[in-house]
This record gives C-alpha cells, sequence and structure tokens, in this order.
C-alpha cells in the first residue's frame, strides 16, 4: 500500500489502475469514482479502505469508459516477475491515458482523430484568437494554426481537439475555454505556465527534432506558435514511463506543420452545425449527416481525411480542380475505381498502427497487418501507371515500394496468416524461420518421439534389449537397466537411483534433453518475445515511409468515395471560376436527394449568374435571392442544398446537380433553426441576433450567406425592421445570399435595389387544401398557409377555426413601396396611407378618457365631457 500510495502521489489527478496478479485494484476514492463509472462491485481490502478492480485481460474496455466520462487513468505494471520478486513486486506507471492521448485500437473509433491540443490566447475577450498546436498522437500528425480574432470557439469546433492544454495560472481556465468544455467538444486539461515559456518551448522542439533553428518547419525565431507546439511536446514527454526514452516513444511524431488558413474555406461553428456536416441538429447524431451520407471509404484512413476535406474545404482553384481531375478519372473508368476500391479493402489502419509500433504497443496482429497492408503498395502503383490524373501518386507510390515491399514480404515470411491477439501464448512466428524457435518447440511436440529415438540408439548402442528411458517427477528422466545386463552398462552412464533388480542412470545428452525439456515452453514463449521485438524494431525503421503511405491511401479512398458517390447518385462535375457567381442547375439536397431518390425535386439557383446564351432569360444579376412561400415548402431545404452544393464544390467533390458553376468563396455563413444556450445566459432571439451580427460584420463579397427567419423571435414590427435591414446591408455588399422569410413585405425590396430577386415556393389549392409543389419559382407569394400547416400537425379542429376566423379579422394589406428607403429621412406626407415602420400615435379622445377622473365630475360635467369628446371624435373621421 506505501507503493500505491507513492504512485498516487505522482499521478493526483488520474484513477491509478494498480496491478495486482490477474486484476487491476483501485483503493480510496479511486476505488468510488471506479464504482460509479464501471458499475463494478465496491468492497475493502482492509476496514475502512474501499476496493475495486477489474481483471487485467478485460482492462481495455474499462479503459474507455472511463475515459468517455472524462476521467484520466494512470496504468500501474507489475514489471517484475512475481515468481522471482524477493519482497513487494516491482512496479511502474507504464501509461497515462487521457481523452486526447489514446493509442490503442481498443479505444479509438477508427472514423474520428484523437487529438490533444495546446493553447496561447491572445486578444481582448471579446475578440480572443491565438495560436494551437495539436498531435494525434494515435498516426504522428503533428500541425500549428493561427487562430484570427474573434474566430476561437469556431476553429476549435472545426480542429475537434479531444483534449485542449493551457497555462494554469491559479485562476481556472478562461471564459472562452469554459464555453469550449461546456459544448461537448472536448476536456480541458491544466498544465504548469512554465511549460508555455517561449525558451523552454523552443528548446524541447529543437532537441526532440535535432534540428538547430526552427525555420525548417516555417516557425521564426520569436514565432509564437512555436510556444503552444513546445509545451505540448514537452507535456507528451512527461506524460511517458519514467523508465522508457521518452523521446523514442514519441519518434513517430513528425515535424510541426503550419496549416495556412488563407488555403481554407472557412466555415464557423454555426454554420457546421446548421448545414448538418457532421451530425443532425435534432438528434446529434451522425445518420442523416452530410459526412454518413458520402461515407463510402473502405479505409480507416479515408474515413478520418474525408471529415477533414469536408469541414475544412478548399480556396485555391487549382487545388480544387486537382482533386476533381482525379475524380473524373475514376468516374470515366469504372474499372478502375473498381480495382482501387478493391486494393484499398486489403489496406489497414496503417498510420495507428506505425504509431503503436513506435510507442511499444503494436501486438501480434498489428504486425501482420501492416505487412499485409503495405503489401499493397506495389499493386497501387501498377494501377496508376500511365494516368495523368494520377502522375505525382504514381511516382511517390514506386518510391515507397522500395522500403515498404520488402517489409512486407520479410513480415509475410516470418509470421503466420492467423496471428494470436497477443503473446502470452506465443504463436505468431512460423516453423523454420528459427532454429532455437524449431528447438524449443520441437521438445514441446516431439518429445515423445525424441526419448523413442534415443532409448533405440542406446540398445543398439550397449546391445541391451531391456533398456528404456523413462522419466518420474521425482528423479526426472532416466535410463533403466535391469541388473542382469549391468555389465553391458557403458562408462558415460552415471547412477542416478538403485531399484530391486535395476539400476537407473542418467547420460549428457539426456540430461541436456531434461534441461531443455523443462524450459522448453518458457524458452519458445520468450524467444519469440525476442524475434517481435527485434520485427517489431525492422517495422519502425520504415515508420516515415508507412505514414506517407497511409496519407496517399487516406487521399486516394476519398476520392474514390467521391467518385463512387458520383457515380451512384448521378452527380455532375462543377466549373469552379474565380467570379464570385453561383449558377445550379436542377440542385439537390445531397442527404434527402439519397433517402428520398426519384421523389426529391431538383431547383435551380441562380446569383450574380450571366446569361448562357442570347435567349436565356433566367439569367440572375441579383446577389440576393428572397424566398417566400408556405411552411413545410422546402424553403429551409433549398437553401441549405445550395450551400451543400458550394461547399462540395470547394471540396474537389461533384456535386447533386444537373449543371454547377461555383465561383470560389472565402466563407459559408448560416443562420438556420432556433435555439437557446440557457448556460450561457442567452434567449433564443439574442442567438440569433449574436449570429446575424457575426454574418454582417465578417460577410464580404466573395461570401455565401444563408439566411432563414430573421427576426422571427421578437415583435412583428421590431422583425420585420431588422430583417428589412439585414436584406438592404447584405445586398449592398453583394455576398451571395439566400433569405428565406415570412416577412412578405420584404419582397417590395426588389422592386427598389437591382441586387435583390424574388424567389417563391409553388403550391397548388384546392377547394380548402393545398399541395406542396416544393418547386422553387421567380417571383412572390403573400400567403404562408400556417393554419392549414397547424391542420396537418394535428391541431383540434374547432382551434383551426377559430384561428381562421382570426386570421380573416387580422389581415391586414401593407404597401412595401411607401417604406423609406434607406437614405430617406422624410416622414409620410398628410393622408399617406401609414406602414408598418410608421409610429403610431395615440388619438386625442382616447388620451382624453384616460386622464378623466370620474369620481371628480359632477353629473352636469359629466355630459359636458361626453359631448365634447363625440364632437372631436366626429371631426377627426371628416378628415381621414
Amino acid at each position: 500500500m506505501r507503493q500505491y500510495a507513492r504512485f498516487k502521489k505522482a499521478h493526483p489527478d488520474c484513477v491509478l489502475f494498480f496491478r495486482m496478479g490477474d486484476f487491476y485494484e483501485m483503493f480510496d476514492e479511486d476505488a468510488v469514482t471506479a464504482h460509479r463509472a464501471l458499475g463494478i462491485t465496491l468492497t475493502e481490502r482492509t476496514k475502512g479502505v474501499p476496493m475495486a478492480g477489474v481483471p487485467y485481460h478485460a482492462v481495455e474496455g474499462y479503459l474507455r469508459r472511463m475515459i468517455e466520462q472524462g476521467h484520466r487513468v494512470a496504468v500501474c505494471e507489475q514489471v517484475e516477475d512475481a515468481s522471482q520478486a524477493k519482497g513487494v513486486v516491482e512496479r511502474a506507471v507504464t501509461r497515462v491515458v487521457t481523452p486526447g492521448t489514446l493509442v490503442d485500437e481498443t479505444l479509438l473509433d477508427e472514423g474520428r482523430a484523437n487529438q490533444i491540443a495546446a493553447i496561447v490566447l491572445e486578444g481582448p475577450p471579446e475578440a480572443l484568437g491565438g495560436g494551437v498546436a495539436l498531435v494525434e498522437l494515435s498516426t504522428g500528425a503533428f500541425t500549428l494554426h493561427r487562430i484570427a480574432a474573434g474566430t476561437l470557439l469556431d476553429e476549435l469546433e472545426r480542429l475537434q481537439p479531444n483534449e485542449l492544454l493551457y497555462a494554469d495560472d491559479g485562476h481556472g481556465p478562461p471564459p472562452a475555454l469554459e464555453a469550449f468544455q461546456a459544448a461537448g467538444t472536448g476536456a480541458l486539461t491544466p498544465v504548469p505556465p512554465w511549460m508555455f515559456r517561449p525558451r523552454d518551448a523552443v528548446e524541447c522542439l529543437r532537441a526532440h527534432f535535432g534540428v538547430a533553428t526552427l525555420e525548417g518547419f516555417g516557425l521564426s525565431g520569436d514565432d509564437a506558435l512555436a510556444v503552444p507546439a513546445g509545451a505540448l511536446l514537452l507535456h507528451l514527454r512527461q506524460m511517458q514511463s519514467a523508465d522508457d526514452d521518452a523521446a523514442a516513444r514519441l519518434r513517430h511524431v513528425r515535424p510541426p506543420r503550419v496549416v495556412a488558413d488563407s488555403a481554407f474555406l472557412a466555415i464557423d461553428a454555426t454554420s457546421l452545425r446548421s448545414l448538418e456536416i457532421e451530425r443532425t441538429m435534432r438528434s446529434g447524431g451522425t445518420d442523416g449527416s452530410l459526412l454518413a451520407t458520402l461515407q463510402r471509404c473502405r479505409t480507416p484512413m479515408g474515413k478520418r481525411l474525408v471529415r477533414q476535406w469536408l469541414c475544412f474545404p478548399l480556396r485555391d482553384r487549382s487545388a480544387i480542380e486537382r482533386r476533381q481531375r482525379a475524380v473524373a478519372a475514376l468516374v470515366d473508368d469504372a474499372a478502375l475505381l473498381e480495382m482501387l476500391q478493391s486494393r484499398l479493402a486489403g489496406v489497414q489502419d496503417v498510420a495507428r498502427i506505425a504509431a503503436r509500433v513506435a510507442m511499444d504497443r503494436a501486438t501480434p496482429r498489428d504486425i501482420v497487418a501492416m505487412g499485409r497492408s503495405v503489401a499493397e503498395v506495389g499493386g497501387l502503383a501498377t494501377l496508376f501507371d500511365g494516368r495523368p490524373a494520377f502522375e505525382g501518386t504514381h511516382r511517390r507510390l514506386v518510391a515507397l515500394a522500395e522500403t515498404l515491399a520488402p517489409l512486407a514480404a520479410h513480415i509475410g515470411r516470418l509470421c503466420v496468416d492467423s496471428p494470436p491477439p497477443h503473446l502470452r501464448e506465443g504463436g505468431l512466428f512460423r516453423d523454420g524461420i528459427d532454429a532455437e524457435l524449431d528447438e524449443a518447440r520441437g521438445l514441446q511436440r516431439d518429445g515423445g518421439a525424441w526419448l523413442t529415438s534415443y532409448q533405440q540408439s542406446l540398445v543398439e548402442r550397449t546391445g541391451i534389449p531391456s533398456l528404456k528411458v523413462g522419466y518420474n517427477r521425482v528423479f526426472g528422466y532416466y535410463i533403466e537397466v535391469t541388473n542382469a545386463h549391468a555389465a553391458k552398462v557403458p562408462a558415460d552412464f552415471v547412477r542416478r537411483q538403485t531399484l530391486r533388480g535395476a539400476e537407473r542412470y542418467i547420460t549428457a545428452d539426456l540430461k541436456a534433453y531434461e534441461d531443455k525439456a523443462a524450459s522448453a515452453e518458457a524458452r519458445a514463449l520468450q524467444r519469440e518475445r525476442d524475434l517481435f521485438a527485434a520485427l517489431c524494431v525492422e517495422t519502425g525503421a520504415a515508420g516515415p515511409a508507412a505514414a506517407e503511405f497511409a496519407e496517399l491511401v487516406a487521399a486516394l479512398d476519398v476520392l474514390a468515395c467521391f467518385a463512387d458517390t458520383a457515380v451512384r447518385n448521378g452527380y455532375c462535375r462543377p466549373e469552379i471560376v474565380e467570379e464570385p457567381t453561383l449558377d445550379i442547375a436542377e440542385g439537390r439536397h445531397p442527404v434527402l436527394d439519397r433517402t428520398l431518390g426519384r421523389s426529391f425535386v431538383p431547383n435551380d439557383c441562380r446569383l450574380r449568374s450571366p446569361a448562357r446564351s442570347e435567349d436565356d432569360s433566367a439569367a440572375c444579376a441579383a446577389s440576393l435571392a428572397l424566398i417566400t412561400g408556405p411552411n413545410m415548402a422546402g424553403k429551409s431545404t433549398f437553401i441549405r442544398q445550395v450551400a451543400l452544393v458550394a461547399l462540395l464544390a470547394h471540396t474537389g467533390s461533384f456535386v447533386p446537380a444537373s449543371r454547377a458553376v461555383v465561383g470560389l468563396a472565402d466563407r459559408i455563413f448560416t443562420r438556420i433553426g432556433a435555439s437557446d444556450e440557457l448556460h450561457a445566459g442567452q434567449s433564443t432571439f439574442m442567438v440569433e441576433m449574436t449570429e446575424t451580427a457575426n454574418i454582417l460584420h465578417h460577410a464580404t463579397e466573395r461570401s455565401i450567406v444563408i439566411l432563414d427567419e430573421i427576426g422571427r423571435g421578437t415583435s412583428t414590427l421590431d422583425g420585420l425592421s431588422l430583417a428589412w435591414a439585414v436584406a438592404e446591408t447584405l445586398a449592398a455588399r453583394r455576398c451571395r445570399t439566400l433569405f428565406a422569410t415570412h416577412y412578405h413585405e420584404l419582397t417590395g425590396l426588389a422592386e427598389r435595389l437591382p441586387e435583390v430577386a424574388n424567389l417563391h415556393v409553388a403550391v397548388r389549392e384546392w377547394g380548402d387544401e393545398i399541395v406542396f409543389l416544393h418547386r422553387i419559382l421567380p417571383g412572390r407569394t403573400d400567403r404562408s398557409y400556417g393554419i392549414h400547416v397547424a391542420r396537418l400537425a394535428g391541431m383540434p379542429a374547432p382551434t383551426v377555426a377559430r384561428a381562421e376566423q382570426l386570421l380573416a379579422t387580422l389581415e391586414v394589406q401593407t404597401e412595401p413601396a411607401r417604406l423609406p428607403r434607406p437614405d430617406d429621412q422624410r416622414g409620410p406626407s398628410p393622408g399617406e396611407q401609414l406602414g408598418l415602420f410608421v409610429e403610431y400615435l395615440e388619438h386625442p379622445v382616447v388620451k382624453a378618457l384616460r386622464d378623466t377622473r370620474l369620481e371628480a365630475l359632477a353629473p352636469l360635467e359629466a355630459f359636458d365631457l361626453l359631448r365634447s369628446l363625440v364632437e372631436q371624435a366626429r371631426q377627426g373621421g371628416e378628415q381621414r
């Protein structure tokens, strides 16, 4: 228990899994925590000391459940054979498992990156930016990101670190990082501030990568990004076992790469959620998301990369078109696509296996999987020989084959086809590849045959036909000769035991066999461990080549995924242009298109789109389209699908349309849906206004903006005023905007501003019913059919009837053309009909009645007042 207390003191923030024989035990508060988190039995080791435990062979599953619930776990192993220990068995903490440092296959989701990050904040609280360093310990990827002012939470949402380190100044995390943790993206981990000292951080980077300067990594001497990068590496080195060379166990971590934000289209956290890129808004699950719809990747590396490509679309036209050419080559050659997918299906998670090899966490199955996977390098290289779209990929694969093909052959020659999950009982290596191993196995399997053969040779040598070789537990192996043949016993026979009528002997050969047989199993296991360690060293030497192969395979897998999706669903290759235009013919929502099939109604969208021909009447110079129409008719689906088509075009994918011309964008903004943020003290309307303000502050002429029902969270007049002003602002900025609204008064903007066009969702009325046609057509509508939707939702008939009665009473015709222009400061002229934006003044008669004190009036005074008020009311009516 003193030993346990020592390790617990060294890791106070972790639950300590303490190996004792066949179990990992937890004590004191750790036992209570494990009992609550895992549902395991809570007992006592001694009175008053809580204890709980899990079996060692099932520990990975328990570790995963602890991590999923936000706990950190230090695993303390027995590092000494208990049978050889002279006192307390020697133990050591061999790994610390945290949300961002998982490497074992059983703890990881193959389709999601598992990253740990360190952050340095810059700027005032209302406009925080800074630098973020990320390491994916399970693959060795190391990237650095500059965070622009005011985009901190948006970028953290895109990067999605599972664990975020920050300098602990004793006052807790900054509010912005608390918001990150509250969003459920990842865990916060405080670390000592000295780790973020620039000098220590830079020196750690130089020492680890063996360089004199960081300029080769794109970092200048005083670059602020070096601080989180060095702090992160320092933390990872401290996480390794004290008995191991930390630098050696992190040798697979590649040099840091600065990621240029200008290379990618910006998508804020709101837009990621609203467009349901990774998960749906309603359930929070992946089913029904864009990622799930496109996920046709064959390899784990591809499944992770497709998520990255969707969240980080490209902004460089040449890079987009390079991907398009590769996708087009696969779409046009069905045989090539099929052969590529077949090859990719044989590649397992090479990136993570290489990392486990480097960290001494590899299993026999990992090594065999590595051999089988890299064996595909030659076939993939041959597949792309002479194909211009894959010229660079072919060249790199040919170069990698020189290193990886021999490794694959070597592993295949040494290891069995069906390897065991671990080496506790051996069985990884083939017979005939190592003499010492063959001998040990031979003693295990063929001991009886050897003894029979040896006995026969002795009979022939001595001429004693009754001689026999036997074994008992007391004396071990022996040669038994009856007294009748005592004179024939050779001189090299050593007497071991005397029996009535016989003697038992031992020879040097038999003694040697006895020693070997007694330790044959242990020797075989130890020899397999030695061979496995040597094979891991050889595999580890090819780690950089394996990592590059994994990157190539991941990219090929995503390109094949895009091509497969395009072929199956009839996608087209979009034309990417520099001009900020949007011209989509028969566009479809990629998710609904797959689920609804032919019943989905495609629609066109043209913004800042020049005429395709002389008789093109659908050309649209407007940058903002106002979309009106009934509830449930498809307005929100339409605006989302346009944004998704634009996003997919920027990833290099084909898009769900018959034709598409997409101008390069710098950002995609959305304001869709209603939600509050009670933890931040923000109402639904406040969230809506905050998101809209962000759009107005940052949208440029190259941005794509999607707005749905702006202003509905407040009074009608306030909401209409805000929606009108927002539409005017975006129209003046000429960013490509789709604005769905039920404020039909806004449609008058199209008559006042050339940047605005009206669209509506077509319906067909049939008696008291309406049919949604889901077609987006030019023009406007003046009805929302909300009561009809209420009837469809099952609202009680009397309530619906009363609503119809009230609607007939409350309907007011407004004249949008009379609403003031932005630069018009004049009020309405005398007799002009008041619009909704005009302030309504109290009638004098109403004011007089409100000011009257009836209890102070005599009957005659009351009569005179009434006559005066009637006269005022008549005069007001005549003036109107």
